[in-house]
């Protein structure tokens, strides 16, 4: 599924989202976790900045799956069928 999107940017002229950075972090006030990681996605000049808590290895995973959730919206769904309405039936009741 990466490659054909891959393939797909390949072809346009803005950028994709990737994972820039992620960081460990301090804890937010009151969470029982203490194990936080701060995430940056990048889209050229625009940034994601996120916080998730978790093993380093899952929140890679995490962020990876977002990136690769927004690129598909980026360039929209394949295979998608446009519905056209048709006429209307009469039901007789």
């Amino acid at each position: 599924m990466t490659e054909k999107i891959a393939k797909v940017a390949a072809g346009r002229t803005d950028h994709p989202f990737k994972v820039s950075s992620i960081t460990r972090a301090e804890a937010p006030e009151g969470a029982v976790s203490a194990t936080w990681y701060r995430y940056e996605i990048a889209q050229g000049p625009n940034a994601i900045v996120g916080h998730r808590e978790g093993s380093l290895q899952a929140v890679t995973q995490a962020v990876a799956d977002i990136v690769i959730r927004l690129n598909e919206r980026r360039l929209g769904k394949a295979g998608r069928v446009q519905l056209t309405p048709g006429p209307k039936k009469n039901r007789a009741s």
